[in-house]
């Protein structure tokens, strides 16, 4: 099944298969690994921000929301580093051939932070397709991991929290900001979100706007009538699993 996905990958990297999509500028493909095709489907959806959980084991980065027994999870270099770098290279330095836009590439730190961070720095540093490439940006999400702001030779910035508005930070350093839907709102995950709870989201995104910038929110009830409100109040990652439908609903407002 592994290598079978991965001569797919590389099938299709060699054709024109992207060429026409029409790149979505709020689309996030939430734990984009878990889907049959992983980044290709969210490439033929015309999305524009792929989230990669890893974790480090032995001396290798394995995609994966938990801990990939007997090491059979899938590499990021397989996954996602190796064809995003053929990607660029055909398109010169673009996901999308013409778009203007900047593709992200999320990567969750899921194992010890610090070892991890300094294992993918390692990784990254041997890409240089994506270091100060204006239409493409990795950046890292996990715990405690504004330190790695200060390290030398830094090459990638970190997705803020609430707590880290105002705080001074660069959009190099820190591009996004993210929260989960009931830390923002106070939902329970049960009942219909109030007109007040919904406030609480346009305040939130307000707030990340003000200060620079861009903002996604993460467990959002993942229908189209709640991708609708969020588009509304110019939320720019919509955070979903639920890849065509997204895309289908955005295609018609851009």
């Amino acid at each position: 099944m592994r290598s079978l996905l991965i001569l797919t990958i590389a099938c299709l990297l060699g054709t024109s298969v992207f060429a026409q999509v029409k790149p979505l500028v709020n689309a996030h493909a939430h734990n984009d690994y878990e889907h049959k095709r992983p980044l290709l489907d969210a490439l033929s959806f015309g999305f524009t921000s792929v989230e990669a959980d890893v974790y480090l084991i032995g001396d290798e980065l394995y995609v994966s929301h938990n801990y990939p027994k007997l090491l059979k999870g899938i590499t990021l270099k397989e996954l996602y580093l190796d064809p995003l770098r053929q990607i660029l290279k055909k398109n010169k330095n673009k996901v999308y051939p013409g778009y203007q836009g900047v593709f992200y590439l999320m990567i969750d730190l899921k194992s010890d932070a610090a070892t991890t961070y300094q294992k993918l720095h390692e990784q990254i540093s041997k890409y240089p397709e994506f270091i100060n490439n204006p239409n493409f940006k990795v950046y890292l999400s996990g715990k405690d991991l504004l330190y790695t702001l200060k390290m030398p030779g830094r090459i990638m910035g970190v997705d803020g929290r609430p707590k880290d508005i105002g705080g001074g930070y660069t959009t190099d350093e820190m591009p996004v900001v993210s929260e989960s839907f009931a830390n923002v709102t106070g939902w329970n995950t049960r009942d219909v979100v109030t007109d007040e709870q919904w406030k609480k989201v346009e305040l939130f995104i307000s707030a990340v706007h003000k200060d620079g910038k861009k903002c996604r929110i993460w467990a959002v009830p993942d229908n189209e009538a709640v991708w609708k409100r969020l588009k509304a109040y110019d939320m720019d990652f919509i955070n979903t699993d639920r890849l065509q439908a997204l895309s289908a609903l955005l295609s018609k407002s851009q």
